[in-house]
């Protein structure tokens, strides 16, 4: 078989961009971050994964290199989220860090979100340096960062300013000389009350601030330096930690890497106040759900953590379905029946990696993913089926194994492990109009519409199971099919015959016309309740 086109995977472009901008550091740094406002879903995961990979390809090129993911809990309390009590509307204009938890499991609101996406690392392998920023603000190790941007609060002002269009001045009735003499790149949580509400009105050059909070009239001086109630605006506080970090690295979806965006402005800003470089900065595209609809409860935004995510795909899989698209490529993670498709293609790239077949781009993306020879499974049970005969069997891994084994099935047992429950997971919640259930009484309106040759051959069915309780799935395949048989008509004409004769029988099983495998389904379920169910 020929190899596919060999191209390099995107980690490896990034990191030669890496390295061609910084040759020689004694550690690269690569970065990746989100507030903890709600829920950290499927697409935020796109910085994590698209920072790992260019992690893992400096550190295969003999660099010393770290992940960091900064939470920035230290942001604004915006808005209360669907299903968040509306009493939590008292919160807003606090610090996310500060905003207790809904549930009160945690210490705070942020620490709910970063505790589940953080469990979610662990289970997919992916190890990262976490910053706290309200930690990091309230330790003092920005506050040399915080005066110099302070200092250069005029300059900040006019780098904001050439960021806006004429229009967009007139529009927000921006008066250039007003705004740069009125403006400061930090807002202040309130000593009186916790929250944001507040306008610095004087800034001393040095450590002093004085601002007003609007919610009790009050004004206060402070310094800054030892009352640390000051964080940086976005477009300001994004670059600061580029330069204190030393960040190399860093992705961000589209909305950051417009033309004109926070990037642009950030990188600006870098260099005139800080003295320094942007890092490498690779937007990316959205990811999209497919076959969700409204099966998400409304707390979760109708979206989708890599926590549930987990619940339906392996970590390998999942993490495989992000590195194997450029970061500037859409895709979708798929609920619905996508999901076969999708563990089908990857069954297929390990099989052709390990016959030698796969190309270096797909190659590196199974390696990111954590694929190796010897962790790979030889023969995996195709995902469909392991939904078919998972629900047939309820689930018993035991009774599972039997199947297979009496159908000469010999699959990889840890790809079993791997996939039942997440089979489970992804028919019992996401699919349950796919499930396969024997009805509660006998199909009497169905009843009305079957033959006399029909009800004939039921009986013999009947029969059948009533008299050898014991048949093998092997036994009971030729039984079934034996049934409708007429030994006068050839294999074609009879193929007819069993199909009519098996969707008679889900439709008194399962009202489907179609369902399982009639003899390992037959085999698996509970014998007394289909003979109730065939007493026509």
């Amino acid at each position: 078989m020929e190899n596919k086109t060999e191209t390099k995977h995107w980690s490896e472009s990034f990191a030669d961009e890496v390295l061609e901008k910084s040759p020689n550091k004694n550690i690269y740094t690569c970065s990746a971050g989100i507030s903890p406002s709600g829920t950290i879903h499927f697409g935020n995961f796109r910085d994590v994964i698209t920072s790992l990979g260019v992690f893992e390809e400096l550190k295969k090129r003999g660099k010393k290199t770290r992940i960091i993911f900064s939470w920035d809990d230290f942001d604004r309390f915006r808005k209360v989220p669907v299903g968040i009590d509306a009493s939590f509307e008292q919160y807003i204009g606090l610090p996310l860090s500060v905003v207790p938890c809904p549930e009160g499991k945690y210490s705070s609101y942020a620490e709910k979100y970063e505790k589940e996406f953080e469990a979610s690392m662990k289970d997919l392998g992916i190890d990262l340096e976490y910053r706290y920023q309200s930690q990091e603000y309230k330790s003092g190790k920005y506050d040399d960062l915080i005066i110099k941007a302070l200092q250069n609060r005029e300059k900040i002002a006019d780098i904001l300013l050439s960021f806006m269009t004429e229009k967009g001045k007139e529009n927000k009735s921006i008066d250039p000389q007003e705004y740069k003499k009125n403006f400061y790149p930090v807002s202040v949580y309130s000593s009186f009350t916790g929250k944001d509400n507040t306008k610095v009105t004087a800034y001393d050059g040095d450590k002093k601030i004085t601002y007003k909070c609007f919610d009790t009239k009050k004004e206060e001086t402070i310094d800054i330096t030892e009352t640390r109630i000051v964080k940086l605006a976005w477009k300001v506080d994004w670059p600061m930690r580029w330069f204190f970090e030393g960040v190399d690295f860093e992705p961000g979806g589209k909305d950051h890497s417009s033309p004109g965006g926070s990037f642009d402005v950030a990188s600006v800003i870098v260099k005139e106040i800080f003295e320094s470089a942007a890092p490498v900065f690779k937007g990316y595209e959205f990811v999209g759900l497919q076959g969700l609809g409204g099966k998400m409860s409304g707390s979760k935004g109708n979206s989708a953590s890599p926590k549930q995510l987990l619940e339906i795909y392996t970590p390998n899989i999942l993490k495989w379905l992000y590195l194997r698209k450029r970061p500037k490529q859409s895709f979708l993670l798929a609920f619905d029946s996508e999901i076969y498709r999708q563990y089908s293609e990857f069954d297929k790239e390990v099989a052709d990696f390990l016959s030698g077949t796969l190309d270096i781009s797909s190659r590196v993306s199974l390696a990111l993913a954590g694929l190796t020879k010897e962790n790979s499974f030889k023969n995996p049970i195709p995902f469909r089926q392991i939904v078919g005969f998972g629900q047939i069997v309820q689930w018993n891994k035991e009774k599972l194994l039997t199947i297979l084994k009496e159908l000469e099935l010999d699959y990889d047992i840890q790809s079993i492990d791997d996939r039942l429950p997440r089979a489970k997971a992804w028919l019992e919640t996401y699919n349950r109009d796919e499930l396969v259930e024997l009805r509660e009484n006998i199909n009497i309106d169905f009843v009305k519409t079957i033959s006399e040759k029909d009800k004939e051959n039921i009986q013999k069915l009947r029969e059948g199971l009533s008299v050898n309780e014991k048949m093998s799935v092997k036994e009971l395949e030729t039984f079934v099919y034996d049934i409708p048989k007429d030994k006068n008509l050839d294999e074609k004409e009879n193929a007819v015959l069993q199909r009519d004769f098996f969707r008679v029988v889900y439709n008194l099983l399962v009202s489907k016309d179609k369902g399982p495998r009639l003899s390992t389904f037959l085999w698996a379920v509970d014998r007394e309740k289909v003979l109730a169910l065939l007493k026509i």
